[in-house]
């Protein structure tokens, strides 16, 4: 079985989907491996280390038009899947809620598309779990950010000259990103507290040096999946006149709350800010997704009048462009590997398998998955 994977560019990812170490494995797998010709030049990974590995070099065009299968991080153009073959795999982010016409486009020429953000959130898919991968990292960064733009330091530090004050920080949502956000200011020495609309990660929270933030707002429910279910009206202004005293305190305030399949909650509002004091720090990890916070902006640090400056940086994990790739890199080996035949050397798509009805959203020429099939 033919395995490729071609350069797909978005502005400010200098992340690739596959690294030389996953195609090594690949390769032991048994499949054939093209890579398109600069595939990590973005970090400096070169084609003779490819090669090494166990690649064929090609050009794009050869690439879609040869492989089985193809890996990636972005999906390609609908003029590039259009060189895929018919019966081919596309294992890609997708972006499924917001561009049902590429699905579309997929089922239109036959190409089986695996959406990496349908992955189910189960312990046996939890070493393919992509969105999860790259939250670890954009909590990692979204605290370094903040370190980086805040005029204080983090930790306590006592000197001749007197005792410097640690830094406090609040973060919302402690989900794979706010749990490493925690993990991470505390580990810089900062006053660590956090709120979920979930009671029941108070523990984790605790577990890394966090003090857990409880707000009177009623019952609050998680999905299946453990994402938290989406707040009542009346919830979520109760919530934010309770949050709204905790953050005037604050140095740092990270938000990280998204609603699956749907457009992120606005949880600081403008009054919100407007009571912070000057120099705070606001990062809104959801800004591409409808954004946490009142005015933040993708790919722009915003100053308010009042000083507080909201960073709305995107996408978070490819500012740690090398880690992040050898995470996805292995994500998307251990999909592969998981559902690889040995005796046949292809990839078994087995259509009742819990993961595979998971995050396959297109197949033998319909959109096949259940969320996005037309009129459901």
């Amino acid at each position: 079985m033919k395995i490729g994977s071609v350069r797909v560019i978005q502005k400010g990812d200098n992340r690739v989907p596959l690294v030389p170490e996953s195609v090594a494995r690949l390769v032991d797998l048994g499949a054939e491996l093209l890579i398109e010709e600069g595939l990590g030049d973005s970090l400096g990974i070169t084609d003779r280390e490819y090669g090494d590995a166990g690649a064929v070099i090609a050009g794009q065009e050869e690439v879609l038009s040869s492989s089985d299968m193809i890996l990636s991080l972005h999906k390609p153009a609908t003029e590039l899947t259009g060189k895929m073959k018919p019966d081919s795999i596309l294992v890609s982010f997708l972006d499924p809620f917001e561009d049902r016409e590429y699905l579309a486009s997929l089922a239109e020429k036959k190409i089986s598309g695996i959406c990496m953000e349908m992955i189910p959130r189960t312990t046996l898919a939890q070493k393919m779990d992509a969105l999860s991968s790259q939250a670890n990292l954009a909590g990692y960064v979204a605290v370094t950010l903040a370190a980086e733009a805040l005029d204080k330091i983090f930790p306590m530090m006592t000197t001749p000259a007197g005792t410097l004050s640690p830094s406090r920080v609040f973060i919302v949502g402690a989900g794979v990103a706010g749990l490493q956000a925690i993990a991470t200011a505390k580990r810089l020495g900062a006053i660590v507290e956090a709120y979920d609309t979930r009671p029941e990660v108070e523990e984790q929270v605790k577990s890394l040096g966090g003090r857990f933030v409880k707000l009177d707002i009623g019952e609050t429910e998680s999905t299946d999946q453990g994402y938290a279910k989406s707040l009542s009206e009346e919830q979520m202004r109760r919530q934010q006149e309770e949050m709204a005293k905790h953050m005037a305190r604050n140095d740092v305030v990270i938000t990280t709350a998204q609603v699956f399949g749907r457009k992120a909650p606005r949880i600081i509002t403008t009054e919100m800010l407007d009571a912070m004091k000057p120099g705070t720090i606001v990062v809104d990890l959801a800004v591409e997704s409808g954004g946490n916070v009142a005015g933040s902006e993708a790919g722009r640090l915003v100053e308010r009048e009042n000083g507080v400056k909201i960073i709305g940086y995107a996408p978070l994990p490819s500012r740690v462009a090398r880690d992040a790739s050898q995470m996805y890199s292995s994500n998307l080996f251990n999909l592969v590997s998981h559902f690889w035949d040995k005796d046949s050397g292809v990839f078994k798509m087995d259509l009742e398998d819990e993961i595979i009805s998971g995050c396959l959203v297109t197949h033998a020429g319909e959109i096949c998955h259940p969320m996005f099939k037309e009129g459901e």
